[in-house]
């Protein structure tokens, strides 16, 4: 079946995402690649990638996030379940990595295109340089009609530099290649909004126009026994793409022919509109990507002014301030409710700003000795999350 077939009676809103498309990011969990007996599916990774190289071939771009390392060392080295200690998982996974690469490359060669393997740490993320450097390696690859096969670098990620799981990993590189669709290839056909729903075969949830709180309350908290994130992650993916200005398309990775049927907006699947504007590739990396290295406490009134009027953070307004961060460091800012409203570039550092608590502007030069920035984030330097 072609990418694009005929969309007489198809869903409009999945027919708009679809044609908008020009650069899509798919992720494919560890359970849609993994058999029964805990190896690695070679055979349906292959009808998936045979998939991939339609997309790449019919002029759009296509990154593919996929999990899967740890589950194929676990079948390559016949362990009877997944470990639990950090050396046995990193040395899976680095037994495993070279099997997954060589099954993508074993199906994407022959169809004239390259598997580029690209490992990520959250630090890749954090550190702007290597952010940027990050991007433009992705785009040359693509100039070389390559496909990015991208994971996170299991063998040397700790705790502080995890990402957590990789449907975040795929949203972070949705925003850093600004693709107007991320994918998300799950055991599941999309969010139902009850277990019994899902258990009798019924119809997942055809499209989330605002993911609130009743939408997460419906997606529970289980974790597959391969991979490392349930219904829940895949959500919280979905809201830093779709508040970046990217759609997320969440749909059953066994189901034949999954991709084909969503490149021609059948109706399978949860679909979630991007929300609001495209935000600049800045603001993006401030907003969604990096991780804050510390927060400012605000008032009322502060939250109202940054958050409904567009104002900068000013000192008379910050209540308290936690952890220890540097002057350009992004700081997250968070209101009396608990609730981080904001990110932004910090003009001081931790040790700066706390001696300037609830301090108006124009005393700031009193325990500072020089007042250098009237504001503790500009507004030029803030996204309202």
């Amino acid at each position: 079946m072609p990418l694009a077939g005929k969309w007489i009676g198809m869903d409009l809103v999945r027919q708009e995402i679809v044609k908008s498309a020009k650069s899509i990011v798919v992720k494919v969990g560890s359970n849609v690649l993994t058999a029964e007996d805990g190896t690695l599916d070679r055979a349906h990774l292959a009808h998936l990638t045979e998939q991939i190289a339609e997309i790449k071939a019919s002029g759009r771009e296509v990154a593919l996030v996929s999990s899967g390392s740890i589950a194929a060392g676990i079948g390559r080295l016949g362990l009877p379940k997944r470990p639990t200690s950090l050396p046995e998982l990193q040395a899976a996974a680095a037994v495993g990595q070279a099997e997954l690469i060589d099954a993508y490359e074993a199906t994407l060669r022959p169809r004239g295109f390259h598997a580029a393997q690209v490992l990520l740490t959250a630090d890749d993320f954090d550190d702007r340089g290597r952010y940027l450097n990050t991007r433009n390696t992705l785009l040359q690859l693509f100039r070389w009609n390559a496909i990015p096969i991208i994971n996170e670098n299991d063998t040397v990620s700790v705790e502080e530099i995890r990402f957590g799981d990789n449907d975040r990993l795929a949203a972070m590189v949705t925003n850093l290649l600004r693709a107007p669709l991320l994918i998300i290839l799950s055991v599941v056909d999309g969010l139902y909004p009850t277990a019994e729903a899902a258990e009798q075969g019924g119809a997942p949830i055809d499209k989330i126009m605002q993911l609130d709180e009743s939408i997460f309350a419906m997606a529970g908290t289980s974790t597959s026994g391969l991979g490392t994130g349930g219904m829940t992650t895949k959500l919280e993916a979905a809201r830093l793409a779709t508040s970046s200005g990217e759609s997320v398309w969440i749909a059953g990775g066994r189901r034949p022919n999954v991709l084909r049927d969503m490149l021609n907006a059948e109706p399978i699947g949860t679909v979630i509109p991007a929300r609001g504007g495209t935000l600049a590739a800045r603001k993006r990396w401030i907003g969604h990507t990096v991780r804050p290295r510390g927060t400012f406490i605000v008032d009322e009134g502060a939250e109202m002014a940054v958050a409904q009027r567009g104002a900068s953070l000013l000192s008379v307004g910050v209540v308290e301030i936690r952890g220890r961060f540097e002057k350009g460091d992004v700081v997250a800012i968070e209101g009396p409710s608990g609730r981080s409203f904001a990110r932004g570039l910090t003009n001081y550092s931790s040790e700066e700003a706390r001696k300037i608590v609830r301090m108006p502007s124009d005393r700031l030069a009193e325990p500072l000795s020089t007042a250098r920035y009237d504001a503790v984030i500009h507004r030029d330097n803030l996204v309202i999350l």
